[in-house]
């Protein structure tokens, strides 16, 4: 089966303010219905008719899906699927889209991988997961988004520490020699160890990327999305 993966950014929606203006995460403090308009022009362009949108909480809950949930989506941050022409949605602004494939197998996924997640192992749990169902590491393909990258990704010494002893990857320092995490290398190890095939990168920061939406540089702001689909 064919897979079409996309990465939304702040442009061409209706949201106004910080929010402007492609705002697609309802829970952002955004008006609700130019969210919802934002998610129906966007998944209009990708030619999509349903997608699946998760109430992401920071945790390693994954869960399969056959349908959206509708208004009120339960506690997730790892959904996959193998019905064709549904989309899967991984809303971020710092954290990281994690996309996933195995065509062969029919199956996709998508997981909301920001510190707490990537600490947890959503990202392991989602690949165990569809490994449960028929697909097969090794067959897989993984996209990982953009995200606060490890030079930009400040944090304190004791949260950095606290990190790295479970994640030795995510260790880094910033420019101006500050404790730091580098999420997306602790994200690829994990890939790697779950023994997934192939690991491919949107290495834009969000933080430097004034075209994506960034909590950490503009606090109140909105969420771009990973989208991952089967083609019908």
């Amino acid at each position: 089966m064919n897979v079409q993966t996309r990465i939304t950014d702040r442009h061409g929606g209706v949201s106004a303010g910080p929010y402007g203006s492609r705002n697609l995460g309802a829970g952002s403090g955004d008006d609700l219905e130019a969210v919802a308009t934002n998610r129906a022009m966007t998944a209009a362009e990708f030619g999509l008719d349903r997608v699946v949108f998760m109430r992401q909480v920071h945790s390693a809950d994954v869960r399969y899906v056959s349908e959206p949930f509708g208004d009120d989506p339960p506690p997730l941050d790892g959904i996959f699927t193998d019905v064709p022409g549904l989309g899967l949605a991984a809303l971020c602004a710092d954290c990281a889209p994690v996309l996933l494939a195995d065509p062969r197998a029919g199956l996709v996924g998508a997981a909301h991988s920001g510190r707490a997640g990537t600490v947890l192992g959503v990202v392991p749990a989602l690949v165990a997961e569809m490994a449960a169902h028929g697909a097969e590491p090794a067959d897989m393909t993984a996209l990982i988004g953009p995200m606060a990258c490890g030079t930009c990704y400040e944090v304190p010494a004791e949260m950095r520490g606290e990190v790295a002893a479970v994640l030795p990857e995510a260790w880094s320092i910033t420019r101006q020699d500050t404790p730091a995490l580098d999420l997306r290398a602790a994200i690829t190890s994990q890939l790697a160890k779950a023994g997934v095939g192939e690991v491919t990168h949107d290495t834009r920061c969000t933080m430097e990327t004034p075209g994506l939406f960034s909590h950490r540089r503009d606090r109140t702001t909105g969420r771009f999305a990973g989208y991952v689909w089967l083609e019908a």
